[in-house]
């Protein structure tokens, strides 16, 4: 009698993403994979629910845990965009190209 071996797919269940903005001033950022780039501008993570971008002025990193997928910025917040695009490594594109398509 022959078996079935039925081949179970991962499930990947996306972690809890949250953005918490202060005043515009202060954010707390948790579901982060990875923080990408950023400048006093400029701030691109990629998250559990995709790319997020904050730009503004004088923007810091005051803190990074990528263990508990954290991220506090400060600084003056003038927008936050968010993108389908997951993570550029992985799919091995250009994330320039990806952002302005």
């Amino acid at each position: 009698m022959e078996r079935c071996v039925e081949k179970m797919e991962e499930r990947v269940v996306p972690k809890n993403h949250k953005l918490v903005v202060n005043n515009r001033k202060t954010s707390l950022v948790t579901g982060v994979l990875d923080v990408l780039s950023f400048d006093l501008n400029e701030v691109l993570l990629e998250t559990e629910q995709g790319m997020l971008m904050v730009k503004g002025n004088g923007l810091h990193v005051n803190r990074l845990s990528l263990e508990k997928g954290e991220v506090d910025l400060s600084g003056t917040i003038d927008s936050v965009a968010y993108s389908e695009i997951h993570s550029a490594k992985k799919q091995g594109e250009n994330l320039l190209t990806k952002l302005f398509r």
